[in-house]
């Protein structure tokens, strides 16, 4: 049974504190060792199998233009308000210097020459592209080979490159790209701080000791230093995303603190029952450690869902975050433990989260346990549970119409990527943004990049660039590169409208339907839109097409394993319909936030952007799991309580008030872990901080204190109904409430009472 396998993996490690703390430390110290030695950086590629923009990907490599590596650009202008790149020579010298200075950077491939263009007229530096018409801005464009070629290291070069000769020319620099895109740094280092002290705060409010405190911000600190070091291990082997070190950071310290409260609140309440420290420590990771794995394997197992969507990039990030997750599980069934076993009785003064839990619980045999400690904090719940089930109907529909009202917005969701534009302008890739959207338009910042195979067709070419420069959503058609060894020809197009424009997309769509079909005709010539705008424009619509397969696979696996859990039908499905209730208002926060603007001010968001494609779906695995640890928390205790006294208004009122205090405390760290991510600079490490703590605040609030008490207040007896026939085919075994709880039968070997099945709690 895994409760007997948690006791004895928890009696252990509290018997020998020192040496598991030894053997984390020397797994954390090998972790880290083998990041530095075989470690990667964090990079983006994405693409996906089978879509438009990598078919023109893989005829952009055949071609061997150069189109299909990496780029930069350096965009400069006179530091004199009143200077031209056309008219002051001192201007266009600084800016051939600088053009040779970038050209002999390690792996670049090539640069444009705005300078040397000049030199051969204006008029043809303006026509390609490389000075505006004002003569004010410029542009060095820089080649790069592909990704697998690059590191960190490139960047690094280019950038202080540009700090230098912003101290010896008289031109303001600002640089962007995709190079900066795929090895700038993650942000979370602050966040994760900021998300450890608000965490901690919390944790010593609600026990009122900093030892109990700080034993879970150790833990946490611990799994997750093991859980980065072994996905940047893997980075070093395929492909991580830049979002996955922020978004393991952030999963990780709120399922590591949440689920080392929960075993931390279970030992206290032992400790008060008089059991010795060690033996405390191991009944904790018994009871308390068997949700945690339950909720733990749940995320784990959601995320790699993830699979579905057939994108390389989710798959691997999602791998990544789920690394640390399990390093979290981990560590909360031995090093939380050690800790406790370490710490000893210093651990026994309860504090409000052990009362919380103390109050109103049934005693092992049925017999109720002395509840005078914990009564006065649980009382404030027990009269609002009350009040919730004797006004069941305007709650219900209350609550329900609240969070439909929330999730409105989501119909108007729009899934893209920000661009540099929605970084803050403390940024130089936001200023270069701006600088190349003033001078030479906003679709400049996303060209398209159009890779024809004519085949033996030599009017291909020129009807190809008839058509797209017709078209009311280009700009304007650079020359084509043709490649003598196998006649394919690279366009670069630039629209009229931004790359996170919904315009944009449509544009990338007609070019598609009906422009390149009518210019390239019936033959055996081929053509297809590239270039990274339409590759994240690819990814977006694949994402969006496959969420509602995974939304249903996740949310059948939801149902079924509550039905195993529970024994029911309908308590099963209100949870589904609920989780789907809180996670859809979640939704709609953030459309409202990042696509409308309303409070975007708040946490730093300077324009309003697309949803980022992936992020539903990641939030979506995530918040799954997460609510089902909440879920089965709660019910079981509300389950208990119908097995004891039959009355189900009884059992709801005591299961939902005996299990507040621990839920809200242990919500509340989590929003403020997530929300801490919420105002770093990278709008995705906003979207999944905003996201994931909107959610959680949801449910442990709405969802779980009016919307659950309410409908199982409705649904009276029928919260519990199963038929027959399917009770005999469900299998049972020990993620089941009606499993037996494997220590309180050695407790009742011990005192000669018959072993009785005790319902699966915390």
């Amino acid at each position: 049974m895994l409760s007997k396998a948690l006791l004895r993996l928890g009696a252990s490690a509290a018997r020998h504190p020192w040496r598991v703390i030894a053997a984390w430390l020397i797994a954390a110290t090998l972790a880290v060792l083998a990041a530095v030695a075989f470690g990667g950086q964090a990079a983006d590629s994405m693409t996906a199998p089978g879509l438009d923009s990598q078919r023109a990907a893989k005829l952009i490599e055949r071609a061997g233009t150069g189109q299909e590596g990496m780029t930069a650009q350096v965009v400069v202008t006179p530091l004199d308000g009143g200077a031209t790149f056309l008219a002051d020579d001192g201007a266009r010298t600084a800016l051939a210097r600088l053009r040779t200075e970038v050209e002999r950077l390690p792996h670049v491939l090539d640069t444009s020459d705005p300078a040397g263009a000049l030199a051969a007229g204006g008029d043809a530096a303006v026509r390609g592209g490389l000075v505006s018409a004002d003569g004010r801005i410029a542009v060095v464009r820089v080649q790069y080979p592909d990704q697998s070629r690059l590191s960190a290291e490139d960047l690094d070069a280019l950038v202080e490159l540009g700090d230098r000769l912003r101290a010896e020319l008289p031109l303001r620099i600002e640089m962007g790209g995709s190079l900066f895109y795929a090895f700038s740094d993650p942000d979370g280092g602050v966040s994760e701080l900021i998300g450890l002290l608000a965490a901690a705060t919390i944790l010593f409010l609600a026990f009122g000791s900093l030892v109990a405190a700080a034993l879970p911000i150790g833990m946490a600190v611990f799994g997750l230093t093991v859980g980065v070091a072994t996905m940047t291990v893997l980075a070093g082997v395929t492909d991580v995303p830049t979002f996955a070190p922020v978004l393991g950071s952030m999963v990780g310290l709120g399922v590591g603190i949440d689920y080392a409260l929960f075993v931390l609140a279970r030992h206290r309440e032992y400790l008060a029952r008089g059991l010795d420290p060690r033996e405390a420590a191991g009944r904790a990771v018994a009871t308390a450690g068997r949700p945690v794995v339950f909720a733990g394997g749940t995320v784990v197992v959601s995320i790699l869902g993830m699979a579905v969507a057939n994108v390389p990039f989710m798959t691997v990030g999602g791998l990544a975050v789920s690394i640390v997750v399990l390093t979290m599980v981990l560590a909360s069934v031995t090093l939380l433990p050690a800790f406790l076993g370490a710490a000893g009785p210093r651990l026994g003064r309860a504090g409000r989260i052990a009362r919380a839990l103390r109050a109103g619980r049934p005693g092992r045999f049925g017999r109720r346990r002395d509840t005078e400690a914990g009564a006065v904090p649980a009382a404030g719940w027990r009269r609002w549970i009350g009040h919730v089930s004797r006004h069941p109907v305007p709650y219900a529909v209350g609550a329900a119409g609240l969070l439909l009202t929330a999730a409105l917005p989501v119909l108007g969701l729009r899934v893209g990527l920000p661009d540099d534009g929605s970084l803050p302008g403390s940024r130089t890739e936001r200023r270069a943004y701006d600088l190349v959207a003033e001078g030479f338009g906003p679709g400049t910042n996303g060209p398209l990049v159009i890779a024809a195979d004519p085949a033996g067709d030599p009017g291909v070419l020129d009807r190809l660039v008839a058509t797209v420069t017709a078209d009311p959503g280009i700009a304007s058609v650079a020359p084509a590169q043709i490649d003598r060894a196998t006649g394919i020809a690279t366009l670069v197009v630039f629209p009229t409208t931004g790359p996170q424009e919904k315009a944009t997309a449509d544009t990338i769509a007609r070019l598609r339907t009906e422009v390149l079909p009518t210019a390239i005709g019936h033959g055996t010539a081929r053509a297809h839109v590239g270039g990274a705008a339409a590759s994240l424009s690819d990814v977006g619509q694949r994402t969006s097409q496959r969420l509602p397969v995974f939304v249903a696979a996740v949310l059948a696996m939801s149902f079924l394993l509550l039905m195993l859990v529970f024994r029911s039908v309908l308590v099963p499905l209100k949870a589904v319909l609920l989780n789907l209730l809180s996670i859809g208002a979640a939704y709609g926060i953030m459309v409202a936030v990042f696509q409308w603007g309303w409070g975007g001010a708040l946490i730093g968001l300077e324009a309003t952007v697309p949803i980022v494609s992936f992020i539903p779906m990641f939030l979506f695995a995530i918040l799954f799991g997460l609510s089902m640890d909440y879920e089965v928390f709660l019910l079981s205790r509300v389950r208990e309580e119908y097995l004891r006294t039959g009355d189900n208004g009884t059992a709801i009122v005591e299961g939902v008030s005996g299990t507040a205090r621990i839920i809200t405390s242990a919500a509340l760290i989590m929003v403020a872990v997530f929300l801490s991510f919420a105002v770093a600079d990278d709008p995705s490490a906003k979207m999944f901080g905003l996201g994931l703590a909107a959610a959680i605040l949801i449910d442990a609030t709405v969802v779980r204190m009016v919307l659950v008490p309410a409908t199982m207040t409705l649904l009276g007896r029928a919260n519990w109904w199963l038929p027959r026939w399917l009770d005999r085919i469900l299998p049972r075994g020990p993620v089941g409430i009606d499993a037996a709880d494997d220590t309180d039968d050695t407790d009742a070997e011990s005192t000669g009472e018959a072993p009785r099945p005790r319902l699966v709690d915390r």
